[in-house]
């Protein structure tokens, strides 16, 4: 037995236990401007990467920004997915979730082809096209700032201490703080692969200024996503600690076929946060179309 002060290390000494660093957790997220639908650049979109479904879901949008922001929306997932991968865009093998009939069109989508861990969820709004990767489970939500008669609407619906905080602000502030509450829940809840099925009062995603207000959900990292002053985005990530989180913005050339088009690589770094605020590259105020 060693002496008081001696060093224990040797043949017969105890290991001590190793400390095991885990990395954080790595979010990918990109945001995507369509064109407009009479534009060149949207004749020039990759739909030809698309599978039947839909190619057939892009045919049934009547209005023709609707059908242009869907097929970017679409050849752009793939195109991520392709780099995270390595497999061709129009290879990957897209689909559902398992779950009932009933609600298959809700149902978490999801990479069947390849098997490879990576996870994905996918939103749009009136001209903003938002897309997160990672190797947890994500969610996304990108929505246009409502109007006041929607939050007075829809308001009383949320969480009791969620529009509690709402009421205690000033009506000027109260479209844009209800607009990043209302993305942080329908980002958690696709994470989640609920939807709105499940009620949006069952979980607090508030901003924490009521004094009542209960915490986030457990397991969950719920952050708001810069997304310029015409809408409001959010992610939720399925991890116990903060990620680094990257934000680019994807050129319209990254979706175009043939030669014309460009390499994801040549979208750009708008801004990454890794344990606390954001830190821009550039504004993203000046990328909002004209109203």
């Amino acid at each position: 037995m060693p002496r008081a002060g001696a060093d224990a290390s040797g043949p017969g000494a105890p290991t001590p236990p190793r400390r095991v660093l885990r990395e954080p957790a790595e979010l990918s997220l990109w945001l995507i401007r369509p064109p407009l639908p009479d534009s060149p650049a949207a004749g020039r979109l990759a739909a030809h990467e698309l599978d039947e479904a839909e190619a057939r879901r892009a045919e049934l949008f009547v209005r023709p920004q609707d059908r242009v922001q869907y097929l970017s929306a679409h050849i752009a997932l793939r195109r991520i997915l392709a780099a995270s991968t390595g497999y061709p865009p129009d290879r990957l093998r897209l689909g559902r979730e398992p779950g009932p009939l009933w609600a298959h069109r809700r149902n978490k989508p999801v990479l069947l082809y390849p098997p490879a861990p990576v996870h994905f969820s996918l939103s749009h709004s009136h001209g903003l096209i938002l897309i997160g990767t990672a190797a947890a489970v994500v969610g996304v939500d990108v929505q246009r700032i409502p109007s006041p008669g929607t939050v007075e609407v829809c308001g009383p619906a949320l969480h009791p201490a969620e529009w509690r905080e709402l009421r205690a602000l000033p009506h000027a502030q109260r479209q844009g703080a209800f607009a990043r509450l209302w993305t942080r829940k329908e980002a958690y809840l696709k994470g989640l692969g609920t939807g709105l099925g499940r009620g949006p009062a069952r979980d607090y995603l508030g901003a924490g200024t009521d004094a009542d207000a209960p915490p986030g959900p457990p397991g969950w990292v719920v952050r708001d996503v810069l997304a310029g002053s015409q809408h409001a985005a959010a992610a939720a990530l399925a991890t116990p600690t903060e990620p680094v989180i990257t934000l680019r913005s994807v050129p319209v050339a990254c979706l175009y076929g043939g030669a014309a088009g460009q390499p994801l690589s040549a979208a750009p770094l708008l801004a990454w946060r890794r344990r606390g605020s954001w830190t821009l590259r550039w504004s993203l105020l000046e990328r909002d179309p004209p109203g």
